[in-house]
């Protein structure tokens, strides 16, 4: 395969509008390969891809607040009697 200008921005680039689409990285990976890109160069671009985006990601100024609800507590029912107990009229 050619390969002309920034090789490896143009694949990470590719992988991450066909992730927004909803692809896997592992389907995406694939494709490639078997387009005809190197199976190391894929795996450059999808590395590079996944730092791009962990540098796009918003980053948390509070942390997250943990409540805690009280469950209702349910009435304990009898057993319901063998029904064996039942046949012969055992308590």
């Amino acid at each position: 395969m050619k390969k002309k200008g920034d090789y490896l921005g143009d694949l990470s680039e590719y992988i991450k509008k066909n992730l927004k689409k909803g692809y896997t990285k592992e389907s995406l990976k694939w494709a490639l390969v078997n387009q005809g890109h190197s199976r190391m160069e894929v795996e450059k671009a999808l590395k590079k891809t996944e730092e791009d985006l962990a540098r796009e990601a918003p980053v948390l100024k509070t942390a997250p607040t943990i409540t805690y609800e009280a469950q209702p507590v349910i009435a304990e029912q009898t057993p319901e009697k063998p029904f064996w107990k039942k046949w012969f009229g055992l308590s």
